[in-house]
């Protein structure tokens, strides 16, 4: 994420809530701060970390709630459409999609259909909508503006998660 030396996040006057308190659910980039992974293709990032709001719990009572996501491939929209689980209920499509594209979850070692089936349904829109703005937007990044100064900036909406800093 965007990070000054030390690991710190540049702050904003905008990480404070209405009433002038921090408000934990408001992380602030400078504008252009999109997650960006070295890539050997010329700048294109090809994946990108997320922080899920609530985490997959395992069976062993792990939370796991960093990971990564890839962008798609073609064969990745169109191999999921001949499994027959999609033609019998095609909201299971979502499941394939995610299974193929997050590549990682924590310690987690496949990130398969059961993971992605075992997720809370706030982590699962969380992927979808990642899905969404990393292939069709290609960035995770949003313009929004303060509510209370109407200050303009960017949030990174793949990034740290409420509270967390």
């Amino acid at each position: 994420m965007a990070r000054e030396a030390g690991g710190r996040r540049p702050q904003s006057r905008c990480e404070r809530g209405p009433d002038g308190n921090r408000d934990p659910g408001l992380r602030a980039y400078p504008a252009g701060g999109a997650v960006s992974i070295a890539s050997p293709l010329g700048g294109l990032s090809t994946e990108y970390p997320f922080t899920l709001p609530r985490g997959y719990v395992d069976s062993s009572g792990t939370l796991h709630r960093e990971g990564v996501m890839r962008l798609a491939t073609a064969r990745d929209e169109i191999a999921p459409q001949s499994d027959a689980r999609v033609r019998a209920n095609p909201a299971y499509l979502t499941v394939l999609l995610l299974e193929r594209t997050v590549v990682s979850l924590g310690t987690v070692h496949e990130v398969s259909g059961y993971v992605i089936e075992g997720l809370f349904a706030s982590d699962l829109a969380f992927l979808q909508d990642l899905y969404r703005r990393i292939n069709q937007d290609g960035r995770t990044t949003t313009e929004v503006a303060c509510p209370s100064c109407s200050h303009d900036f960017t949030i990174d909406v793949a990034g740290d998660a409420p509270g967390e800093s």
